[in-house]
């Protein structure tokens, strides 16, 4: 039985997800397994998930995902090399998924792998280094190193979903991963676009702002029903949880700006200062931004401070392979993971008791990462939220 890994927020999950499943069964077989590592309650836009994770694994099992194993924060809110390097880590790292297929725009392999030699280069890092001492922002810098070496087949890295599958390829190579790549064409609309006469599907971001405006026209075909009902009843939101952000940030000094990830070239004093003035989240992105300083990477750096994340707690390498959710055929791959994986397998959450320092540390991190998010539902304390450590996997 052929295994296939996939590495997806499901931010919601909607018909172009379920394409994609759909398309890697018609290409390797309907009884193939689908492995998912999926972000968890937070993901790389610098937001809450709309729904939480075991709401989110609930909804993938459904739609044919067989087994769902959580991307860990630190690695899920990061920018794209990282984000790649632990999504293909993890699946590279379970023993028993073969392949590593994900949605791109350019449809193949062959422009992706010459992107992706471009980007390991001698002559793309000599070309990236003046782009950047002349005070290009690093995606400007980088698609005008590509352009100078590919010419027009460098327009490839200026599609979304084929920037992230040339990281992802990236990511086999540094890892030496067995896995072998597999890209599916993506169809619908394109990020943050809504859907078009002519597209059998909207973007995730599109759903997301309908959801939280709490427009009540029906989602459909891009959500079932069911999905929709699930997803409208609390969502989540980092505005939602607006004064707690900003009371955390308006604590934080200088150095500890600093302290995060990708904050260097003073980004760490325009966000010190913008904390300090602003008084919504957009205005603060606004404050901090400038054309060096792309605003993903800013929303990305307000999460991890809001979060309380500092470099330092991203490993080196993942310590182990949280359960989520599966269904029958997930529970064959568990026992076969038993034997085959590489890292140890947590499936209750009362067993991270008994994982090495360094990966109960990361539980316990995830744990309060899950408290902060309950603070981000739209409903909170109107319903119950879900706790870390007693939320056991998803059966379906």
């Amino acid at each position: 039985m052929r295994t296939i890994g996939i590495i997806a927020e499901y931010n919601p999950f909607h018909s172009g997800h379920r394409h994609h499943i759909q398309a890697v069964r018609q290409a390797f077989g309907a009884d193939c397994a689908v492995v998912c590592a999926m972000s968890g309650n937070w993901v790389q836009r610098g937001e809450a998930a709309l729904a939480d994770k075991w709401t989110r694994t609930a909804l993938a099992l459904r739609q044919g995902v067989d087994l769902v194993l959580e991307l860990p924060t630190p690695w899920a809110v990061s920018s794209a090399e990282p984000f790649a390097r632990g999504g293909v880590g993890l699946l590279t790292a379970t023993g028993v998924v073969d392949t590593l297929s994900f949605g791109s725009e350019a449809g193949a392999l062959p422009p992706l792998q010459a992107a992706a030699d471009c980007l390991t280069s001698p002559a793309w890092q000599e070309v990236l280094r003046q782009g950047l001492a002349e005070g290009l922002s690093f995606p400007v810098a980088r698609q005008q190193a590509a352009t100078a070496l590919l010419g027009p087949a460098a327009r490839c890295l200026q599609g979304p979903n084929n920037n992230l599958g040339v990281e992802y390829l990236l990511a086999l190579r540094a890892l030496e991963s067995p896995l072998r790549p597999h890209t599916v064409p993506r169809q619908g609309a394109g990020h943050d676009e809504g859907p078009a006469p002519s597209s059998p599907h909207a973007s995730a971001s599109y759903l997301r702002e309908r959801i939280l405006a709490g427009d009540p026209a029906p989602l459909t075909p891009y959500l079932t029903a069911p999905e929709e009902a699930i997803l409208r009843q609390d969502p989540a939101a980092l505005d939602f949880g607006l004064r707690g952000v900003l009371a955390r940030l308006r604590t934080m000094t200088e150095k500890d700006w600093s302290r995060l990830p990708d904050s260097g070239e003073g980004l760490h004093h325009r966000l010190f200062a913008a904390a300090q003035a602003a008084t919504s989240l957009p205005q603060l992105y606004a404050l901090a931004k400038t054309k060096r300083y792309p605003l993903a990477r800013i929303r990305r750096l307000v999460l991890w401070a809001f979060l309380g994340l500092t470099a330092e707690d991203r490993p080196a390498a993942l310590p182990y392979l949280r359960v989520l959710g599966f269904t029958q055929r997930g529970q064959i791959l568990l026992r076969q993971m038993k034997t085959a994986a590489s890292l140890p397998i947590l499936v209750k959450p009362a067993h991270a008791a008994r994982l090495p320092e360094e990966a109960r540390r990361l539980f316990a991190l995830e744990a309060r990462c899950t408290a902060l998010y309950d603070l981000c539902r739209q409903k909170f304390g109107q319903t119950p939220g879900k706790n870390e450590y007693t939320q056991n996997p998803i059966r379906f």
